[in-house]
């Protein structure tokens, strides 16, 4: 998924005269390609002057690209001349994600980057990209980016966190409790106590993974050990929720910093005879799944949505972009599920679609969170 969403901003603002998009894929062992490599396995053709880096190996600058004005490499973007970088990358999904010495080689290669652009695009998603660690290493490096700040992306990943601040904030939401790895191993009766009152059926989900990761369906109370055993491969900490049955699920975009704007109300469907819930699978597998852009709902149940989604960006100080996911349940009431700093974003994600529909383009949304990352707060 970040590689597809790197793609696609490269293919809609390749040509921009406005934007100088550089990218830079971040391997699973935590070095660093360089933009021509980089564009080579995005599929994309290196713009520029990149495309005379006939090496394209090793980061250049991060680059070995000609000194552009300041002695500085040539693909800097000046807000004079407006251009700017951007990283697309694929971050760990399980594990520690790198060893000692490629950790010390991003560093290293990403502390000559505050010298080579004006702001960063982390299209990263899951552990490592959406939680706050690239987002600290930026910071500290001086570096403006898209999305949100360490704090909010650290909570909004972290879905016992971002619950707690979401009750904190009183927005309606299903009743879930969580189990430590801790706890289960000492005494996993007792762990599960409190989840078991929840009742069946319930859904099982490591507190800090995204794209249904690790998530299991319990319709057995006898069988949520073992979904709770199985979360607990991924993360330490598990969130178990009520599932809220016979709901229809809505998503709203927000765009914007402390005066963010929500977006008209999409719905993701899963097909008949998939599978049970939106998984992994049906998330990203073609015919699984269909999205309604606008969803087909009473305007009031629309304008709730869109109130709540603002609601609950404010909750986490979110910034620049983010996806707030609902449960539209029979009885006419919106639950918030969750929210997602860095969703999806291939030209057939929900969050661009949403936009698309509101009169924003693919292009003229990147370059407005371009513009977002930028701005003083």
């Amino acid at each position: 998924m970040s590689l597809s969403s790197a793609r696609s901003v490269l293919e809609a603002v390749g040509g921009s005269d406005r934007l100088e998009v550089v990218p830079l894929v971040i391997g699973r062992d935590g070095a660093v390609l360089g933009p021509v490599e980089s564009a080579r396995l995005l599929g994309v053709t290196p713009a520029g002057e990149l495309a005379g880096d006939a090496g394209g190996g090793a980061a250049p600058g991060l680059a070995g690209t000609p000194a552009g004005p300041r002695g500085q490499p040539a693909a800097e973007g000046h807000r004079g001349s407006a251009g700017a970088g951007d990283v697309g990358a694929e971050a760990a999904a399980h594990g520690d994600g790198s060893n000692g010495a490629a950790r010390v080689e991003l560093t290293s290669r990403l502390s000559d980057a505050q010298r080579a652009f004006d702001v960063v695009f982390p299209l990263l998603h899951g552990p490592y990209g959406e939680d706050g660690s690239v987002q600290g290493l930026l910071k500290v490096m001086g570096l403006p980016f898209v999305g949100s700040d360490v704090l909010g992306s650290a909570v909004s990943m972290d879905k016992l966190t971002m619950k707690a601040l979401f009750a904190a904030a009183g927005l309606p939401q299903v009743a879930h409790r969580g189990v430590t790895r801790h706890a289960f191993a000492t005494d996993p009766e007792g762990a599960l106590a409190a989840a078991a009152e929840l009742g069946t059926p319930a859904f099982v989900k490591p507190a800090n993974l995204g794209s249904s990761i690790g998530v299991s369906r319990v319709d057995d109370p006898a069988d949520l050990a073992a979904a709770v055993a199985s979360a607990l491969r991924y993360d330490r900490r598990v969130i178990v929720e009520a599932a809220a049955v016979g709901a229809r699920e809505l998503e709203v975009a927000v765009l914007g910093n402390d005066e963010p704007v929500a977006s008209g109300v999409g719905e993701v469907r899963v097909r008949a005879g998939g599978a049970a819930f939106y998984d992994y699978e049906a998330k990203y597998t073609d015919g699984h799944a269909d999205l309604f852009v606008p969803a087909d709902v009473p305007g009031e149940v629309a304008a709730r949505a869109r109130a709540l989604a603002l609601e609950a960006f404010a909750a986490v100080d979110a910034a620049g972009l983010a996806r707030v996911d609902f449960f539209y349940l029979p009885d006419g009431s919106l639950l918030v599920n969750e929210i997602n700093t860095i969703p999806g974003f291939t030209r057939h994600s929900m969050y661009p679609l949403l936009w698309q529909a509101a009169g924003l383009s693919y292009a003229e949304l990147v370059e407005r969170l371009v513009d977002l990352a930028l701005e003083r707060r």
